[in-house]
């Protein structure tokens, strides 16, 4: 019983962080980042709510298996969020598009 709150506790706090962490910082790698952290709070109350003392029956595999389905979803949605992530910082560098459109106006002007 003490063990399932210790992990259940753990879990809302990681879960709690890092919906503060998303709600305010506006940086995209501090986003991704903020919602892997409430991904693994999510998953530690999962294992902490299908965790069974010793002798008082039968394991069910079924939360374990989601948790397992998770951390593979939550990877591959990772991996996507930070490419993602990486291709608007290249489209919307401002001060590579400020310096190509001070070049083509000197051109344009003959200097």
């Amino acid at each position: 019983m003490i063990t399932t709150m210790l992990y259940s506790l753990t879990g809302l706090i990681l879960f709690g962080m890092g919906f503060y962490t998303l709600i305010i910082h506006s940086h995209p790698l501090r986003k991704i980042l903020a919602v892997n952290v409430m991904a693994t709070g999510v998953f530690l109350i999962l294992v902490a709510t299908a965790y069974i003392p010793v002798g008082q029956g039968d394991i069910d595999p079924v939360p374990h298996a989601m948790v397992l389905t998770g951390i593979v979803v939550s990877v591959s949605v990772t991996a996507l969020a930070l490419i993602f992530a990486c291709k608007v910082q290249e489209n919307s560098n401002l001060d590579l598009l400020r310096k190509r459109n001070h070049r083509k106006s000197m051109k344009e002007r003959g200097l």
